[in-house]
């Protein structure tokens, strides 16, 4: 199954666990166990949604740090959690390039999200990318 649709499954898991306000990694246990009437959730997916729940908090803070103007906790359910998987993806897994993990994103954020969406992704996904590559002092 491809990554773009991995990703999707991994937001619609992410999003269900926000708008519940239930842990994710029991509601991922949940789809893992009872798929219910889609398919078993891809591996990509699975390891998506364990990655930023074991780093969620990291996530917020630097997605906080990062963005002018709206903390986490203000943005929408959707931007939210597809900011959540392209950090995971440009901090924690080498074997997505940045660029890659910003332009699924963006696919997301196109289809799924309001029109300005997509350009306040991009920009605080880049200023995590120019942060990740600047050497500490």
């Amino acid at each position: 199954m491809a990554r773009s649709t991995a990703r999707k499954r991994a937001l619609n898991t992410l999003y269900e666990a926000d708008e519940k306000g239930q842990d994710i990694l029991s509601l991922l246990e949940e789809r893992i166990q009872t798929p219910g009437a889609q398919t078993p959730l891809p591996e990509y997916a699975i390891e998506i949604v364990r990655g930023v729940a074991e780093h969620l908090d990291e996530i917020d803070a630097i997605l906080d740090t990062h963005s002018t103007g709206w903390k986490v906790k203000r943005m929408g359910v959707v931007d939210r959690n597809i900011l959540r998987i392209a950090t995971w993806e440009i901090l924690f897994n080498d074997d997505v390039p940045d660029k890659v993990a910003i332009d699924e994103a963006l696919s997301l954020a196109k289809t799924l999200c309001d029109d300005d969406s997509p350009a306040f992704i991009h920009g605080l996904l880049s200023a995590i990318c120019t942060a990740k590559e600047k050497p500490i002092d």
